[in-house]
């Protein structure tokens, strides 16, 4: 009976003022991963404040030089997000066997910011293979102190496949996974 309740979980409604802050890795709008984010949104309670950030190209290079107590806004703009969210989920694809370089460039940016620090933080690499981004951004979140919650990473490989050309999920098993790593971003934030 509690497998069942796993596989299909009802969502626990967010603390007061509960909110999360999706990040694509992707800048194409309508991305595989920007519908995955747009699927988790349609979980959430009402409750739940969720936004998916699309300011992800207006992040400059990093440069250490930069990286003082006025970095430019956009980075500033970044931190104060990650750090008033209750949690963050970051939906990703995998280019050329890495981390999409928008993405790392922007994470690289967190390093010297405490805003990533203990923060629930959910992964999910959506590509046609995935595995060494995946893999390669659990260190780079590891190195920004990101509490990467138990169940809180998710590998989808071939993720065009399981989808319509409406963004809808269409494969079961992934539909299922996506909701119970919702419940467990959920659980973090309640």
């Amino acid at each position: 009976m509690e497998n069942n309740k796993q596989n299909n979980p009802t969502p626990p409604s967010g603390g007061r003022g509960a909110n999360i802050f999706a990040i694509p890795g992707s800048l194409r709008a309508g991305s595989s991963n920007h519908k995955v984010l747009k699927f988790i949104g349609s979980l959430l309670p009402a409750d739940i404040s969720y936004h998916i950030y699309d300011d992800l190209a207006t992040i400059p290079p990093f440069d250490p030089g930069l990286d003082d107590d006025t970095p430019p806004e956009p980075v500033t703009a970044l931190r104060q997000a990650i750090t008033n969210a209750g949690a963050v989920i970051i939906c990703t694809p995998e280019y050329a066997f890495g981390i999409p370089g928008q993405l790392k460039n922007a994470l690289d940016w967190m390093v010297s910011s405490a805003s990533f620090s203990g923060k629930p933080t959910a992964l999910v690499t959506a590509s046609t293979g995935g595995e060494n981004a995946h893999a390669a951004l659990l260190k780079v979140l590891g190195a920004i102190d990101c509490n990467i919650m138990e169940g809180g990473t998710l590998l989808i490989p071939y993720i065009r496949s399981k989808m319509d050309a409406d963004g809808s999920i269409t494969d079961s098993d992934v539909e299922s996974s996506l909701k119970n790593l919702t419940y467990k971003l959920l659980k973090a934030i309640a």
